[in-house]
């Protein structure tokens, strides 16, 4: 998992720029297919001597296979010799016999040993591509996110890197197969009959033309075909995300309208890769037989000239089907190639995102926090364009109860993020015990704080892994603990496995209940930094009491910041930082913020008022 995220709850998505889906490629330039390849052989360059060694095994099984039809000549001819003189030499066609076998048993095993390396780079290759996309995922900043979908991140991961797998697999041998069949019988062409050569390369000539073609306009369709891949996934992944959402809003038309337009333009982009790639078949058969027919119109007029002898034609009607096949082979792997080359851009896209800035040489490190955080003049903007923090000051010292209140947009979440180091400031400094936390690594900012967010976020996994989350040698004792300081450990134990219970799709807890749990694993946390974001506003108002008590013991010695809408949860905060516009307008206890009776009186009293 990423330590960007090692907070105890998932981070609220963000949605794109306006104008379009999150991940939408539209209008951007055309790909750079010459690029593509380059980074992908860049990447797996680790596997070149493999890969020649199958190229060279390739070759060699191609080349076995290309001697064939000139020893069928010397037998098609001692054949013809024999019924001439009524004296079949069969020891001279056994040898020869022997020696094919020979020949295409040595081919078949090359071909195997070929495919056997292939499919192990590629494989190797793609299980790379995988672990570099999932540490990629913990090194790209969270604003990489507000903009790009996590269907068509995932996209990349699954989608993309199988079907480089895949193709590369199927491909690059039969490609390097392919090339050499097809140099291979365009020599022993030329050896066996220069005429015969040239008609049947003057009939494939028409077929290398027509394949150029079709590759041109096909390869932007193999490309939009993965972009609208990874928009569908993104549109698949939202939707079920916020499932009942949809329902309540009565956005299901709405929801599938964006589906059948998505889909409609996957259709019709992957229709018309298709479409253009399968034509290539149809026309390499056609070359090849109408070549075939040619051939064998030119070697019986050689043969009535008596310019050539039968094994010649015979020779040639096998060698005809070996350098037009090629060419079938060549054309299949080109469309699988392209599909290739539209994954690959996609999946080194991301792998070459910016990162976050290199840690490695920070030397300062805080081993036990005390917990005293300053904030100096804080400027934060999620684009530089747009500041929306604009002169934040602050000074928490260790051990106090931080309650951080505001309307909704004022920069409350923004500030435990930028807390967090979730994002870097645009100016000012955040201090912890002195020392700016640009200067310590983002893991030892982490380590301090334990968080919990309005949003739960469990995996699928036992409700004492759930709670023991990222934390080592964790007692069962410290597990029950904390759930009973939380009021959950009772309902653990009426479940059939307790707290082995698997938390999955299965599992029947409620949102208050979901809740109790994150902020148990909080509490096993043990951080001196705590940070809670809405953590009661699942809960009922017996339940927020039973939590309020339990975070009161949580808090003893622990530097808290709690942000919440409802004022009366932060009644007992040792400060109050009251924000409107992401500036602190007021700061106090309750008591004095009410008797200034402004914006703090405004807020709280309102929060009683009654609707008329």
């Amino acid at each position: 998992m990423s330590d960007e995220i090692r907070s105890n709850n998932k981070m609220p998505k963000r949605m794109g720029p306006p104008g379009g889906r999150p991940g939408s490629r539209a209008g951007e330039k055309p790909k750079n297919i010459k690029k593509s390849f380059s980074s992908l052989i860049s990447f797996g360059k680790a596997y070149v001597p493999a890969v020649i060694v199958a190229f060279v095994l390739a070759i060699t099984g191609t080349i076995f296979s290309i001697i064939g039809p000139n020893k069928l000549q010397d037998i098609t001819n001692t054949i013809a010799e024999g019924f001439q003189t009524n004296i079949v030499d069969m020891d001279k066609i056994q040898d020869i016999a022997v020696l094919l076998i020979v020949l295409y048993s040595l081919s078949c095993i090359f071909s195997y040993l070929q495919s056997f390396i292939m499919t192990t780079v590629t494989q190797r290759v793609t299980k790379r591509l995988r672990t570099c996309i999932s540490e990629k995922i913990n090194k790209v900043p969270l604003n990489y996110f507000n903009k790009t979908s996590f269907g068509d991140v995932l996209s990349r991961v699954t989608n993309d890197v199988d079907m480089i797998g895949q193709t590369l697999n199927m491909s690059i041998g039969n490609l390097v197969t392919a090339v050499t069949m097809f140099f291979g019988s365009l020599f022993m062409m030329f050896y066996t009959n220069w005429i015969m050569a040239l008609t049947a390369v003057c009939t494939t000539l028409i077929g290398f033309v027509l394949m150029g073609i079709v590759m041109k306009f096909s390869q932007k369709h193999f490309i939009r075909q993965q972009d609208e891949l990874g928009n569908i996934n993104g549109h698949i992944e939202e939707m079920y995300t916020g499932h009942n959402v949809v329902k309540v809003y009565n956005g299901t038309d709405d929801a599938i309208r964006e589906f059948e337009n998505i889909n409609s333009r996957l259709y019709n982009s992957a229709w018309k890769s298709q479409f253009l790639s399968g034509i290539m078949m149809p026309i390499m058969n056609f070359i090849g037989n109408f070549g075939f027919v040619a051939v064998c119109v030119i070697g019986a007029v050689l043969t009535m000239d008596g310019k050539i002898d039968v094994g010649v034609i015979v020779a040639f009607m096998v060698y005809i089907r070996l350098f037009t096949n090629p060419l079938s082979q060549i054309a299949q792997a080109a469309t699988s190639l392209q599909t290739t080359a539209a994954a690959s851009e996609r999946v080194f896209e991301f792998l070459e995102e910016e990162e976050m800035s290199d840690e490695s040489g920070k030397t300062k490190h805080i081993e036990t926090a005390k917990g005293d955080v300053e904030f100096k003049n804080v400027k934060f903007g999620y684009v530089p364009e747009k500041i929306i923090i604009n002169n934040f000051s602050a000074h928490a010292k260790a051990g106090q109860k931080i309650a951080i209140v505001g309307p909704t947009g004022a920069g409350k979440t923004t500030m435990v993020n930028l807390l967090m180091r979730f994002y870097e400031l645009n100016g000012g400094k955040i201090l912890i015990d002195g020392i700016p936390t640009d200067e310590l690594t983002r893991e030892n900012v982490h380590d301090m704080f334990c968080m919990v967010l309005q949003d739960t976020w469990l995996f699928e996994g036992t409700i004492r892994e759930n709670i023991a989350y990222s934390k080592q040698d964790v007692t069962d004792e410290e597990i029950k603990k904390a759930c009973k300081a939380v009021g959950i450990d009772r309902f653990i134990r009426t479940l059939p496995d307790g707290y082995d219970t698997v938390l999955n799709d299965k599992a029947n807890l409620s949102a208050g209940q979901k809740q109790l749990i994150t902020i148990a694993r909080a509490m096993v946390e043990n951080a001196p930094l705590l940070i809670l974001d809405e953590a009661t506003s699942s809960v009922d108002t017996r339940t927020e009491i039973q939590i309020q008590e339990a975070m009161d013991k949580l808090t003893v010695g622990k530097t808290s910041f709690v942000i919440a809408h409802r004022l009366s949860t932060i009644k007992n905060a040792d400060l109050i930082l009251v924000m409107k516009d992401g500036d602190i307008v007021e700061s106090g206890n309750h008591e004095t913020l009410l008797e200034k009776n402004g914006f703090y009186a405004e807020l709280y009293n309102s929060q009683f008022e009654k609707v008329s």
